[in-house]
């Protein structure tokens, strides 16, 4: 996203040339600061795909669409506990608990995070990482290469 991750503990998803595309990153950085966000999208092309949909308005779409789809919304809050429990493996940081990252459960605030999350955990654990994903298709994919 234009700068150095912070706190990398592995690499969570790569691209198909083996190149980084998501870090996963540790719940307190070295430092010291609490830090919420567990998967980090790193590759430049799908950095740049995904801010184009956040700058598109999309997310205040999404947002709306959990107030009117109840199984869209029970979704999101499992991909929020998926979110909490990796985090978790970690380590525990009081700071945070409970505390996502993206916006989940109750709305949706950056798409990065969510794509992030989809791509470390798969296809059907994150609804709005896996529709961003499926909306940069024809710009960047994770099966092919754009380095």
């Amino acid at each position: 996203m234009g700068r150095e991750p912070r706190g990398v503990v592995a690499i969570a998803a790569r691209c198909v040339c083996g190149r980084p595309t998501v870090v996963r990153t540790a719940p307190r950085l070295p430092n010291g600061t609490p830090f919420p966000t567990t998967y980090y999208l790193t590759h430049p092309g799908a950095v740049a795909a995904v801010s184009t949909l956040e700058a598109s308005g999309l997310m205040t779409q999404m947002t709306a669409r959990l107030a009117e789809d109840p199984e869209l919304a029970a979704r999101y809050r499992r991909a929020h506990e998926d979110y909490l429990a990796a985090r978790a493996e970690l380590g525990d940081v009081p700071e945070i608990a409970g505390i996502s990252a993206g916006g989940m459960p109750g709305r949706v605030k950056c798409l990065h995070v969510l794509v992030g999350h989809a791509l470390a955990r798969g296809r059907g654990v994150n609804p709005f990482g896996d529709e961003a994903l499926d909306l940069v298709a024809d710009v960047w994919t994770p099966t092919r290469c754009t380095c």
